[in-house]
């Protein structure tokens, strides 16, 4: 297709199973072309959900960090971390550590927090030898693929993130919450409507409670959005969650989710969201200097599984309240 002025652009690529992917021709200075062309990849992304911007020629952090300025209205400190990350810069940072042998199940980022980014951006500046790619599922699709009686009850009472901090796995206080001082944690978590309780060795446990069925802050098209498969027990490979139960036992685990009312979620219900995702998933492999756009509301994304180094950049973006628009019952900072 070609896109009409202003939005005008060389030919977007549209094959099934593909994301969108728009061949750009090699520059000396891709952020100039990023602010040139920011209008019309952002018109791209509104239309289609994602764009795989190919050719563009990324080298390193810092022009990368020119990009993502370039292309977004702010980029946001991350908070409430489930995993650590590289910073870069003010904003920009590695992809999540997680083991290259085990993938990222489709999620959007940061749905458990109020404030959310609208966008991500991605810029691969390494391209793993095999695997890797940063798929995409569009969430409208996903929500209408999966069992009504499931959907309804998630839009009628969200869905609950447990987490427990240690030091040990997962993200240090300091990586969630920009800092381990415990008055600061507090304030921030009471200001985000985020229940917590410290353990008697020091840990902190918290819980809360989120829509999992939103209104797309543009459109208000409907879109399942959350992180309940990826961050639910039956995700976690067998013989790791065996050994986290054993060592932390079932209510210390790094991360978990249930519905909202608390009750926790069966395996099968997991494997059938999980499968939804993939019957639903487009998927390109990285190349050296791809950049890609993705609408965090309406399309959710996986890290799959991957051999050979691999560096992507991250940037989250215009960040939005979602709650808002939630389809299932208000939630306010107490």
């Amino acid at each position: 297709m070609r896109l009409s002025p202003p939005a005008a652009l060389v030919d977007i690529e549209l094959q099934p199973g593909k994301p969108p992917i728009l061949l750009a021709e090699a520059t000396s200075d891709p952020p100039g072309w990023a602010a040139e062309h920011r209008d019309a990849l952002r018109a791209v992304v509104a239309e289609h959900g994602a764009v795989l911007v190919r050719g563009l020629g990324l080298r390193d952090a810092a022009e990368t960090a020119a990009v993502f300025r370039r292309l977004s209205t702010g980029l946001m400190t991350e908070r409430e971390a489930f995993a650590a990350r590289q910073v870069y810069a003010d904003g920009v940072y590695s992809s999540a550590t997680w083991p290259a042998n085990q993938p990222m199940c489709m999620h959007h980022e940061l749905s458990y927090r109020l404030e959310v980014p609208s966008l991500l951006l991605f810029a691969c500046l390494r391209a793993p030898t095999t695997g890797g790619a940063t798929a995409v599922s569009d969430s409208p699709t996903v929500l209408d693929a999966l069992p009504k009686d499931l959907t309804e009850r998630f839009a009628r009472d969200g869905w609950i993130l447990t987490r427990s901090y240690n030091d040990e796995i997962g993200t240090t206080l300091g990586e969630a919450f920009g800092t381990e001082d415990r008055g600061a944690i507090e304030g921030y978590c009471r200001a985000n409507a985020i229940e917590f309780a410290w353990q008697p060795d020091g840990e902190l446990r918290t819980q809360q409670r989120r829509s999992a069925v939103v209104q797309h802050p543009m459109t208000g098209e409907r879109c399942f959005f959350n992180q309940i498969a990826f961050l639910n027990e039956w995700t976690i490979d067998p013989e790791i969650r065996e050994y986290l139960v054993e060592m932390y036992g079932a209510e210390g685990l790094p991360f978990n989710t249930g519905f909202g009312t608390g009750e926790p979620l069966t395996e099968e219900i997991v494997e059938l969201i999980n499968a939804v995702y993939e019957a639903n998933t487009a998927r390109e492999p990285w190349q050296a200097g791809d950049l890609m756009l993705v609408d965090n509301i309406r399309t959710a994304h996986s890290r799959e599984a991957y051999e050979g180094p691999r560096e992507i950049l991250v940037g989250m973006a215009d960040s939005v309240r979602v709650s808002d628009a939630s389809s299932s019952k208000e939630v306010t900072p107490r």
